[in-house]
């Protein structure tokens, strides 16, 4: 009977420690490309968190959730400055060994995540705006979307800008121009391309001119939008710009960039990004950040489940977002039509 308690106690024991090893706490690793409470990283980090919540990776339960925020929007933006911070994430990866590196935004994976195609280190990527075959060209990360093959998978940011286009028609009937500004950085090349592939594969009788602009300082940016504001012809605007540099070298971000646009310009501005309604922007179609932070996290779950990345194909952003600011909408005399404010989103008051 002792032999049969010992055998029964020996048994208990291992399968208590099997049961441990299979509830070991993961690990996780989320870079932000700019500043941790950035408008587009931010709603992204939460979207992420709280797909592993559902899927029952709880932070500061069962999982650890660390962050960095490389600042290469206002602080870390020249080549010297964003080498060094690569530096950091690359030596925090190494200590950290996270299960899974997510990578928000373009400056993380292009700065870290290529350095890192066939290591160990599984990475999901959100929001990334350049196109996943271009950054493929530079450094081979995927065979292709359907089936990239490598450690890496994630989410590209579709703009969905023909349905911000439809939406803008709705809104202001007589819309026959748009103005599209720009800058010369890696994301806003990156969107003004995508911009480009999304009018070519849409419909080609939205009725409206598009005027596309790059601004290649703060000070043209002011002027392009000056001249904009006084010019009865464009009926609306399309902010894309997310970093610029004024005579004296400082930095204007994107958030900069909304607020000044918002006190300097009367023209309805479309928001890429919902939070810019937030901003002041009337608003319309833009791209749900957090929507497709919880499409990468449904990713990262799979990936602590023993998923592969290189088995889940890269995903376009399923989500864009219905948002408007009543008050800017005031301001401009405007009125956005019943049907369209009951089947918004978010409606800023």
């Amino acid at each position: 009977m002792k032999k049969i308690l010992l055998v029964f106690v020996i048994f208990c024991l291992f399968c208590s420690s099997a049961l441990a090893g299979e509830a070991k706490t993961k690990n996780i690793m989320i870079v932000h490309s700019y500043d941790l409470d950035n408008i587009c990283g931010e709603p992204q980090h939460q979207g992420v968190v709280e797909s592993l919540a559902k899927a029952g990776f709880v932070a500061g339960d069962n999982l650890d959730v660390h962050q960095y925020a490389m600042g290469t929007k206002k602080v870390n933006n020249t080549p010297e400055l964003m080498a060094k911070q690569v530096e950091i994430v690359l030596e925090k990866v190494g200590s950290i060994r996270p299960d899974v590196l997510v990578l928000l935004d373009d400056n993380a994976f292009r700065t870290v995540g290529l350095k890192l195609v066939d290591t160990d280190i599984n990475i999901v990527f959100s929001g990334l705006n350049g196109q996943p075959e271009d950054y493929d060209r530079k450094v081979k990360w995927m065979n292709s979307r359907s089936a990239p093959g490598h450690n890496i998978t994630g989410v590209y940011e579709k703009l969905h800008f023909i349905d911000a286009c439809k939406v803008q028609k709705k809104i202001l009937p007589g819309l026959k121009k748009m103005l599209v500004v720009s800058d010369e950085s890696p994301t806003g090349k990156a969107v003004l391309k995508q911009l480009g592939l999304e009018i070519a594969e849409g419909e080609s009788d939205l009725g409206i001119e598009f005027d596309f602009r790059i601004a290649t300082s703060w000070e043209e940016y002011m002027e392009i939008m000056g001249q904009a504001c006084s010019d009865s012809t464009i009926g609306t605007v399309y902010p894309a710009a997310t970093l610029l540099k004024d005579k004296n070298g400082k930095s204007r971000a994107t958030a900069d960039i909304i607020k000044w646009t918002v006190a300097n310009c009367r023209i309805p501005g479309i928001s890429i990004n919902y939070s810019f309604a937030r901003l002041g922007m009337l608003g319309g179609a833009g791209v749900d950040f957090i929507a497709m932070g919880r499409q990468a996290g449904v990713m990262v779950a799979a990936v602590l489940n023993g998923r592969s990345p290189g088995d889940i194909p890269v995903e376009e952003a399923e989500r864009y977002a219905l948002v408007f600011n009543l008050k800017r909408a005031k301001e401009l005399g405007m009125e956005i039509p019943a049907d369209i404010l009951m089947a918004a989103d978010v409606v800023y008051k």
